[in-house]
């Protein structure tokens, strides 16, 4: 059975008011769920009026694709772990860029035969192909660096921006020629170029730029369905591909503000590798030696403090430690302890990474809080648990001028009256950058799992404490 055209586009408006409205809801913890909700419902009428549109000749391919990919999905979505939801997501982005470039090099082949081709199209041919190989390709070292199978700091080579400037002319130059001229020779040289790209662009980026670059490859990706969108002629993949190209763009814009860095200089630039000869504190902090602590100290403090803020980072999704923090938390408030939740924009490997994490772990809105809004905070707090956080709390960002990430606003964890930080080493954070907070007077660290450090809190809570 098809449907009408109108009706069609119909269905296609009301998705596009469902995705806008979706995206609305993912602005706050608090409305996140009926955002998803809405936007699985937007989809779902999106593809049903696809499906039974009077271009669909035959659904024998479709099926098999639309039941593969559910298959595949399904056990993706079972068996993830929060901890590697980043380089899932990465991995996705790929797949729209792979998509982006098949899609429009099969248009191509079929307009060709039946000699439909234009100008506009090619255009827009080249376009979705440029975008799509750099988002695949990009998005594939994201995944690797992200997943460990690639170094997380910056692999820089002689030239860099010089190489990359003259990829993207000669890719952009190629892609003029193959709208021009239909030549098969322009096409497969645009598309390797637009590929390598990708790569050059991304492997200089370092670990600490990583969560800026996913939600950049986000816009990218959105960009490539957008360009597919064109191709297809499909008003809604162009609208879906826009919203989620701006939205992308936007957050990377926010998230770079938060870290006091440009877009360009993350592109471009990264960090996350120790400066060179350049005087630092940190060969001075060294020298000083770093404080232990057991757990009864922590507890000691924190059961008689005035306030306590916990400042998760990526050691606790490791560690999956956010239901014991949920407990920690309940046994600290009925002693009447208040507890808060500090959220750096940055935390962990992708954007919102922290808050999803507390969110299923059924911690309160109210009790989680943004930087700008727990900064004045810290320094009435008695006790700062630092759980698995290392580069969102380093005074180097603040203190140390030949510092990598100096420049960069941090959560002033440093200011309370105790900070006990939970980490299983002494390494660094995933910038490669050395942590100045944990040679303070008012530091100890707490070395272990954050989940057995956080439920042995709670055991000791519940024995009495001191």
């Amino acid at each position: 059975m098809q449907i009408s055209v109108n009706f069609q586009a119909i269905a296609y408006l009301v998705s596009a008011v469902l995705f806008v409205l979706a995206l609305k809801g993912l602005t706050h913890p608090a409305s996140a769920r009926r955002g998803n909700y809405l936007g699985m419902a937007g989809m779902a009428i999106a593809i049903g009026a696809t499906l039974f549109g009077s271009e669909v000749q035959s659904y024998g391919f479709i099926l098999a694709g639309v039941v593969g990919g559910a298959v595949i999905g399904t056990i993706l979505a079972m068996r993830i772990k929060m901890t590697d939801m980043p380089q899932l997501v990465a991995a996705l982005h790929s797949f729209v860029g792979m998509a982006a470039v098949l899609v429009a090099i099969g248009t191509f082949l079929n307009k060709r035969e039946a000699d439909l081709l234009n100008g506009v199209l090619m255009g827009e041919l080249s376009a979705g192909i440029i975008i799509g190989a750099i988002t695949f390709s990009g998005s594939v070292i994201a995944f690797g660096k992200l997943q460990g199978i690639i170094s997380g700091k910056p692999v820089r080579f002689m030239g860099q921006h010089a190489v990359n400037a003259a990829i993207a002319i000669a890719a952009v130059a190629l892609g003029v020629h193959f709208a021009l001229t239909e030549s098969m020779t322009s096409l497969v040289l645009m598309t390797l170029l637009a590929f390598i790209l990708g790569f050059t662009l991304i492997i200089p980026i370092g670990g600490a730029d990583m969560p800026v670059i996913v939600s950049m490859l986000n816009s990218y990706s959105g960009w490539a369905a957008a360009a597919t969108g064109f191709t297809l002629q499909n008003h809604l993949l162009i609208i879906v591909g826009a919203l989620v190209g701006f939205s992308g763009a936007i957050l990377s814009y926010i998230m770079c503000r938060a870290m006091n860095r440009s877009i360009w200089n993350v592109i471009f630039g990264g960090f996350g590798s120790e400066s060179g000869d350049a005087p630092s504190a940190v060969g001075e902090a060294v020298e000083k030696g770093v404080k232990s602590a057991a757990i009864e100290d922590a507890v000691y403090w924190m059961e008689d403090a005035n306030k306590v803020i916990i400042v998760p980072g990526y050691g606790m999704a490791v560690a999956q430690a956010q239901h014991a923090m949920k407990e920690l938390m309940e046994q600290l408030e009925a002693r009447d302890v208040p507890v808060k939740f500090a959220i750096h924009p940055v935390a962990g490997r992708m954007p919102g990474h922290m808050n999803v994490l507390l969110a299923e772990a059924d911690i309160p809105y109210d009790n989680v809080l943004e930087m700008d809004e727990i900064n004045p905070e810290f320094s009435t707090a008695d006790v700062v648990l630092v759980v698995g956080a290392n580069d969102v709390v380093n005074p180097a960002a603040k203190d140390d001028t030949s510092s990598p990430i100096y420049g960069m606003p941090i959560l002033e964890a440093g200011k309370a009256k105790n900070v006990f930080v939970v980490k299983r080493s002494m390494r660094p954070g995933y910038s490669g950058v050395e942590n100045l907070l944990y040679y303070q007077d008012n530091c100890s660290l707490i070395f272990g799992d954050a989940k057995d450090v956080a439920e042995g809190m709670v055991t000791t809570l519940k024995g009495g404490g001191h």
